[in-house]
């Protein structure tokens, strides 16, 4: 991996094409600038220094390359299968081509470590490679016997302009895990990324048209989501919007798109518990415990956000992940020691922020970490804390922070951590760390959330279902389930002329 000055020069030299090449919209494979006036500043989330201006599209540019995706779909969906795999492997190609700017430019963006950003953008290759090689076989149906008079089958077709509105965590590989299924499927798509982290959104549409797919079936607008979000969402053209992002923003999208009758999918927050038994492997369980809340800045929405530890070993664990999270390094983005970044903008870091007063007040105690140089106007790092002492009633423990903070609470035995597993409006994760193999399945089998992991941390399956339940989300991503959200399901009967008809009026 470059050295943090490596990376430097690589982020001005990239920053430096604004001077004379502005960030602009992507539409039908051509770049479209806004008004000056309608642009917003993007910061660095390292020392809020000016990015670049991103525009502010709002409704004539989603009106435009609706319009657009809408043409582009008439002739994208009756591309076969085979060609489309070809040009999504293509893309593929070009962004391992470009997988070190790719991870610089996110990172800087971001304020995520280049330590994980480096893999990330390989994992957006990965999502075309896996849905490319799924393009030939994605719309096949069954045939159903019904009887000896009639032949049933079923077929799936494309459905047509997908808005995809992605978050700005890790926002390229999230945008590529909703684009590529689209795209594989035969649906056109425009994308909203979020506007905190705007830029590899933009490189991604250039590859994609560089690697030969056709003009308009993969268009970029930038903007706020109170305008060129809501307009993206309740465009006429737009069949479906993917959304990714906090709960309280999905809850109004589906407000948004109701009138339309829109399909909708919803990846949203999460307050996900690990729960660790007195029997587990204590260093598998302990490494676990600490990626899963400290990497990413904590801004992960599958993040074990809550640590509910058995009372026998409570002291004892919270203990060794205090002294571990003293000992990650917080730095610079770019630099490939750095562990954990600054948080992604000055509105977010005052968010997490609050959470320390609250925590303060309910009266949990904390363990290690806490805010950085708080003197320091332009700083946005935390450092990794752990509040222990908690319960699970504070605001710490059942509301989602989205840092790297995390709620140590101690539990009875089974029955009282499940409870306290799913007391939270959310359901997106549950992680579960035990020698006991039937309470392993027990207890993941009570715990209301989409995906559970037994003696694992989140690792990343493609054909594998991904998804949550309550306020953590509508619909499934992954492997043929995201083909369930793309495509539409078509029965079609055929009378073999042997069958009698009932007869009226004759």
């Amino acid at each position: 991996m470059k050295s943090l000055k490596t990376n430097l020069v690589v982020a001005n030299d990239y920053l430096a094409r604004f001077k004379s090449d502005p960030l602009c919209h992507f539409v039908g494979g051509q770049k479209i600038a806004s008004d000056a006036k309608q642009c917003f500043v993007n910061h660095s989330p390292v020392d809020q220094r000016p990015l670049c201006e991103v525009p502010d599209g709002g409704g004539a540019i989603v009106d435009e390359a609706a319009k657009i995706a809408h043409e582009a779909f008439l002739e994208w969906r009756d591309v076969p299968g085979k060609k489309r795999r070809e040009i999504l492997n293509a893309v593929a190609d070009g962004i391992e081509e470009r997988a070190e700017l790719l991870a610089v430019v996110e990172s800087l963006d971001t304020g995520q470590p280049i330590k994980f950003m480096s893999k990330a953008a390989l994992r957006g290759a990965q999502n075309f490679r896996f849905f490319a090689d799924k393009a030939e076989s994605a719309r096949d149906g069954l045939s159903t016997p019904v009887d000896n008079q009639h032949l049933n089958f079923t077929t799936r077709m494309p459905l047509g302009v997908v808005g995809v509105i992605t978050p700005w965590n890790t926002p390229f590989m999230l945008s590529t895990w909703k684009i590529a299924p689209a795209l594989a499927a035969g649906c056109s798509v425009v994308h909203k990324p979020a506007e905190w982290s705007p830029l590899t959104a933009s490189l991604l549409a250039e590859i994609a048209y560089e690697a030969g797919l056709p003009s308009g079936v993969l268009n970029c607008v930038h903007g706020l989501g109170e305008t060129t979000g809501k307009a993206l969402t309740q465009h006429e053209l737009v069949r479906a919007v993917a959304f990714v992002g906090e709960s309280q923003t999905g809850s109004m999208i589906q407000q948004q798109t109701a009138a339309g009758l829109k399909r909708l999918h919803l990846e949203l927050g999460g307050k996900n518990p690990v729960i660790i038994f007195a029997d587990a492997d204590w260093e598998r369980a302990l490494d676990a415990v600490i990626f899963m809340i400290y990497s990413l800045n904590g801004e992960r929405c599958t993040s074990s956000s809550r640590l509910l530890v058995e009372e026998p070993i409570y002291d004892k664990f919270t203990k060794a992940v205090a002294e571990r999270a003293e000992r990650i390094r917080v730095g610079h983005p770019l630099d490939p020691e750095t562990e954990v970044g600054p948080l992604i903008h000055a509105r977010h870091y005052e968010k997490v922020k609050s959470y320390f007063a609250h925590a303060e007040k309910e009266g949990a105690h904390c363990a290690a970490g806490g805010l950085v140089a708080a003197d320091e106007a332009d700083n946005l790092f935390v450092r990794p804390t752990i509040f222990t002492k908690a319960t699970n009633t504070m605001r710490i423990a059942h509301e989602e922070i989205f840092g790297p903070v995390l709620t140590a609470i101690p539990f009875v035995d089974e029955a009282d951590a499940i409870h306290m597993a799913n007391d939270t409006p959310y359901g997106l994760a549950g992680y579960i760390w035990t020698r006991d193999i039937g309470r392993a399945h027990r207890v993941a089998q009570a715990v209301e959330a989409g995906m559970v992991w037994i003696n694992s941390e989140n690792t990343r399956h493609l054909p594998t279902p991904f998804g949550g339940m309550k306020a953590s989300g509508l619909g499934r991503d992954g492997g043929n389930y995201s083909f369930d959200f793309y495509l539409e399901t078509k029965n079609i009967s055929v009378g073999l002329d042997n069958h009698q008809i009932t007869k009226l009026g004759g």
